[in-house]
């Protein structure tokens, strides 16, 4: 079956699913392969449960009528999610960078959806699969889409830029994430910038910030939207407030590096024309969620869950946020941060360091890099720190979680009163 044909049977409901415990009925459910499964032996289970088709590449789990065969199920799942991209004929926003996406791209969805049907990647649905569970997640009646992109390795970012085909692109930041696949900090903006090539190639726009040198020399032939220099910060404490066209904007979230975040949004906001009361009525109904900056105030204790990801930049930045706090116990519990390969041992020791030199009264390391730091509180693993706080429990103390999703420091929430 060609692409078109398939398309044809995709547009009657416009679902797709690759996992069988959330089909509904009338979706199509793609049969993807992973390196310890085989999604084409699910085939029968997705049609049971209510999938229309199921797409396969495996002839021996053919059912007549209702199953698709091609040659390659995750190739097919990308073409048909670029197919219904040019279909769409709406504005596409493609956001990547080191640090901030997600909280950029909720931040503009909060502002467009004040005006348009928007929608945007759900969760982390960023990679070679989840772009395109995004694209095909939007439907006809979907005005502005708003798309994701990670990468940890050269090359990813272009092939996402071309299922999705970006009509505006944003880079939040360069920074010292995914630093083993990319091969250094220059290897991350050389990867990331592939998102400008494809601007540059298809004549579109790049949203950036006229701060950055770095990012005005690689746009420098690209049409570009600037973030407004004259949103400045009003307040930190306890949560971020924006001066914003002579009006302060109140905000959820913490931290002076949600700013360029926040200007992206409203620098977005105001090229669809979303008038300035709408901006800033979805800046401030915004609420972080799923362990991103969250503010959970607990009994004797007020938390900031930042657990979701971590890398040397994001770390630093959330530490130095923590060092302007005003309160007289201020604690730091840190979690290994991944990917880093050869510059492991020098980036955790560097954030060791760093907190040598901040007033932050107790810093805590948890993780088998932190470990081999001079860190004098360190902790291997999450369950031998929790023990630690069954005798010492943490009371009375503003806490900053931060570290890489595979750390879980979610746990910790369950011994933290």
């Amino acid at each position: 079956m060609n692409i078109e044909a398939l398309y044809q049977i995709y547009s009657r409901n416009f679902l797709v699913t690759t996992d069988t415990r959330a089909i509904k009925r009338g979706a199509i459910f793609f049969s993807l392969k992973g390196d310890h499964f085989n999604g084409n032996t699910f085939a029968e289970i997705a049609i049971e449960k209510g999938a229309k088709y199921a797409v396969i590449d495996d002839i021996n789990y053919q059912i007549e009528g209702k199953t698709i065969l091609v040659n390659n199920v995750l190739q097919t799942l990308q073409k048909l999610a670029n197919y219904h991209r040019k279909q769409l004929n709406i504005p596409i926003i493609g956001i990547t960078g080191s640090n901030g996406k997600t909280t950029t791209k909720e931040l503009i969805l909060a502002v467009l959806e004040t005006q348009f049907k928007t929608q945007a990647t759900k969760g982390n649905l960023n990679n070679h699969i989840g772009v395109p569970l995004t694209l095909l997640s939007f439907t006809n009646k979907t005005e502005i889409g708003i798309v994701e992109m990670g990468a940890n390795h050269q090359k990813e970012i272009e092939f996402l830029s071309s299922i999705c085909e970006p009509d505006i692109g944003y880079i939040t930041n360069f920074g010292k994430a995914h630093l083993e696949g990319f091969g250094g900090i220059e290897g991350v903006i050389k990867g990331k910038s592939e998102l400008y090539t494809y601007l540059k190639n298809n004549n579109k726009l790049a949203l950036i910030d006229s701060q950055d040198a770095k990012q005005l020399e690689l746009t420098n032939t690209i049409e570009r939207i600037l973030l407004d220099t004259s949103i400045t910060i009003s307040s930190t404490q306890p949560l971020l407030a924006l001066n914003y066209k002579n009006e302060i904007i109140t905000t959820q979230l913490i931290g002076v590096y949600n700013l360029n975040n926040l200007k992206a949004a409203i620098a977005i906001g105001v090229y669809f024309n979303i008038t300035k009361k709408n901006i800033i009525r979805g800046i401030h109904n915004y609420q972080p969620t799923n362990n991103r900056s969250q503010i959970i105030k607990t009994k004797s204790n007020t938390i900031v869950m930042d657990a979701y990801n971590a890398n040397p930049s994001s770390t630093q930045l959330a530490l130095e946020n923590l060092n302007e706090v005003e309160h007289k116990n201020k604690i730091a519990i840190l979690g290994d941060m991944f990917e880093l390969g050869t510059v492991s041992e020098k980036e955790h020791q560097g954030i060791v360091d760093l907190c040598d030199t901040l007033s932050i009264n107790r810093c805590i390391f948890i993780g088998k890099h932190y470990s081999k730091t001079s860190a004098a509180e360190k902790y291997l693993t999450v369950e031998s720190f929790k023990d630690s706080m069954n005798v010492t429990p943490l009371e009375k103390s503003y806490i900053l979680i931060k570290g890489s999703r595979g750390m879980f420091l979610e746990q910790l929430l369950e011994d933290i009163n």
